[in-house]
């Protein structure tokens, strides 16, 4: 165990090292920009106009919050259904659809309030606790949508980095097991890392740039999947048995809607029907396409050929890695994140995956957590206005180096969170019921032993 965190240590570090070198040597860019990276916020109250609804904008929210939910229910829940075994399809549905449900009731309760109020450094307040206060004419962090829609909208991101992990430990976990963790992940991981980021909490005022959820949804979850990998542990017969999708074409359904959704996802982290959501929308196109290409061509230089589940795995790892520069980085800089994260992604269902030894089902860190940790820091590379992005939070003053610097920092803060938090919640849970279901379960699977159902007649 050991050696293989000492492994894969070795290769974040090797990942991460050429940025830290380019922002040691943009050291003078790094100081000039570094009281100014995040402006100040009364400044930016001041210079603000009166809240009032747009209703062009609303509708845009609405549309993207529609488009999230695609994404979860049935967008993620088929991709990764499709890429379980046929006895465990509907157990995969359920944990999907149920987290789903759990977290937006949980959201309205006290996830909104602790993401998105007080000004914290890790937690918000309780000051919207029930959504008390909020009203059709009241507003949230966006001055021109109802604050319900924002709600909305946030609530689904909080959905889907949970379902997210669920891909990690698919077919052997109890389902009580998934739904506790989900609550305690959630609230201890999900909803810190929200505020930290995009409520005004430590990373926000050390200026980290993530449009739509590179550190929030994608590192976070990434690394709380492989936590559970670990500690879930590996499937009966993993390494001696074949565990090969039962319906691809299910899978490839599942990451069309992925890819739909996620111009929700990403287009609607703009706020606004705006020129800035349109960039967005242009850049998950293309981030998309290459990466696709990107790890259908790795595949066909190793393999010989290129495969259906490669070109939607590779669809899935451009999708996360233009993810936090979507709004930041020009067209031709999301093609070149896009291609890196295809092979990046590539390497890590493969050569990752066995170096760390962990039985990781469908692959939600090779895809979600190493395409998160590759968008975040070349959004601080391809966000400079030389190279065709918007320079940024604060265009004026805008250094690489600098910005570079804080994104790698982002990065290692959320692999440290997410993993310390990930780890204590799954020990509570295998305290309180248990994580793994009986091996005489697992090996007639989770629909029936579970569920009392199967996804298909016999």
């Amino acid at each position: 165990m050991k050696s293989t965190l000492a492994s894969f240590v070795l290769g974040l570090g090797l990942l991460l090292g050429g940025a830290a070198a380019l922002a040691q040597a943009a050291a003078p860019e790094a100081a000039a920009s570094a009281a100014t990276v995040a402006a100040p916020a009364a400044a930016a109250a001041a210079a603000a106009p009166a809240p009032k609804i747009d209703s062009g904008d609303t509708a845009w929210m609405l549309t993207s919050t529609l488009l999230v939910i695609l994404m979860i229910i049935p967008g993620l829940a088929l991709f990764y259904g499709g890429l379980a075994r046929s006895k465990n399809m509907l157990s995969v549905l359920m944990q999907v659809f149920c987290i789903f449900s759990l977290v937006s009731l949980l959201w309205a309760i006290y996830g909104y309030s602790l993401a998105f109020s007080g000004d914290g450094n890790f937690f918000g307040g309780f000051d919207k606790l029930f959504l008390k206060g909020v009203t059709q004419e009241t507003f949230g962090a966006l001055a021109t949508i109802p604050e319900y829609a924002f709600i909305a909208f946030q609530g689904t991101f909080a959905a889907i980095t949970v379902a997210l992990i669920v891909g990690a430990f698919a077919e052997r976990i109890k389902f009580s097991a998934v739904m506790l963790f989900a609550a305690l992940w959630f609230t201890f991981s999900y909803l810190p890392m929200a505020h930290i980021v995009w409520g005004g909490g430590l990373l926000a005022k050390d200026g980290a740039l993530d449009f739509a959820g590179g550190t929030v949804v994608h590192i976070n979850a990434g690394v709380a999947a492989l936590v559970g990998a670990y500690m879930v542990g590996k499937r009966v017969g993993f390494g001696r048995e074949a565990f090969t999708p039962h319906s691809l074409t299910l899978t490839m359904v599942g990451a069309s809607l992925l890819w739909v959704g996620w111009f929700g996802f990403n287009a609607g982290s703009a706020g606004a029907a705006n020129a800035n959501a349109a960039l967005a929308f242009v850049n998950t196109v293309l981030a998309t396409a290459a990466a696709t290409l990107a790890w259908g061509l790795g595949e066909a230089v190793h393999k010989g050929k290129a495969s259906m589940l490669g070109a939607a795995s590779g669809a899935v790892a451009g999708l996360v890695a233009v993810t936090p520069a979507a709004g930041f980085v020009g067209p031709m800089g999301s093609i070149v994140i896009g291609a890196i994260a295809g092979f990046v992604c590539l390497w890590g269902v493969g050569g990752l995956k066995r170096m760390l030894k962990a039985d990781d089902a469908f692959d939600v860190f090779g895809v979600h957590g190493l395409g998160g940790i590759v968008g975040a820091v070349l959004t601080g590379v391809f966000a400079a206005q030389s190279l065709g992005g918007t320079g940024g939070l604060t265009p004026d003053t805008f250094a690489m180096g600098a910005q570079v610097w804080i994104q790698v920092k982002s990065v290692l803060f959320t692999f440290v969170w997410s993993g310390v938090v990930s780890f204590v919640c799954f020990k509570v849970v295998d305290l309180i019921v248990g994580l793994r279901v009986t091996e005489e379960q697992e090996r007639e699977g989770l629909d029936i032993s579970s569920h009392g159902e199967t996804a298909y007649n016999r």
